[in-house]
């Protein structure tokens, strides 16, 4: 069985319901909450586009920024090299003149 259906008001409903918001309201004060709905839902929306588009920045931010996938690893210490002993140089012979 569908829930959502038994949930879902029908078209009578509605009718019952714009009845019942008519006379509560009043005739004059429909117009000016209609006007004062479509003013916050404009709102909404300029703020969720903001919101989206704050969003798809923030990503591609991140997609252009390199990331280190490598993980870190610390420098590792050799150790010192062994030299091997050279006899100092010697300047090259000079022929007699």
């Amino acid at each position: 069985m569908n829930t959502i259906a038994l949930v879902t008001p029908g078209p009578t409903e509605w009718v019952l319901i714009l009845v019942i918001v008519l006379v509560l309201f009043g005739a004059k004060k429909l117009p000016e909450l209609a006007k004062s709905l479509g003013q916050s839902m404009n709102e909404f929306r300029k703020a969720r586009e903001e919101f989206d588009k704050e969003l798809h920045q923030a990503g591609q931010d991140v997609k252009g920024t390199p990331q280190n996938t490598q993980p870190f690893q610390p420098p590792q210490q050799q150790p010192p090299a062994q030299t091997q002993a050279q006899p100092p140089s010697q300047p090259p012979p000079t022929q007699p003149s």
